[in-house]
């Protein structure tokens, strides 16, 4: 089992910036596929972005152009870069890994493992 925390969240005006990580322990980062996902208040979790052990990625729609999604193996690390950020972004943002398989997974059900999640508020 891996243990996930993200950081980096916090409060940004529309248009603004931020980064969210997570780092991963207790197991072999290389091996894992991973997903960043959200949720806001009455809503379902949704993926927004996905990397799989050999950099295949998937960005959704509703972030495409604005969001990135890399993976430092040396560092146990996936990244959301978020740009251009706006107020329908606000959610809490949480990173999951899957041991297995080799693809960018979008649904939450495939996922074995979960952090905490992070806070991400836009302000408009």
């Amino acid at each position: 089992q891996v243990q996930l925390v993200e950081s980096g969240g916090g409060l940004v005006q529309a248009g603004g910036s931020l980064r969210v990580s997570c780092a991963a322990s207790g197991g072999t980062f290389s091996t894992y596929n991973m997903g960043w996902f959200r949720q806001a208040p009455g809503k379902e979790r949704e993926c927004v972005a996905a990397i799989s052990r050999i950099l295949l990625t998937y960005i959704a729609d509703s972030v495409k152009g604005r969001f990135t999604i890399s993976r430092d193996n040396a560092k146990n690390t996936v990244y959301l870069q978020m740009n251009s950020l706006k107020p329908e972004d606000t959610a809490v943002y949480y990173c999951a890994a899957r041991t297995g398989g080799n693809y960018a997974y979008t649904n939450p059900y495939d996922y074995n493992d979960w952090g905490q999640g992070t806070q991400v508020t836009v302000s408009s």
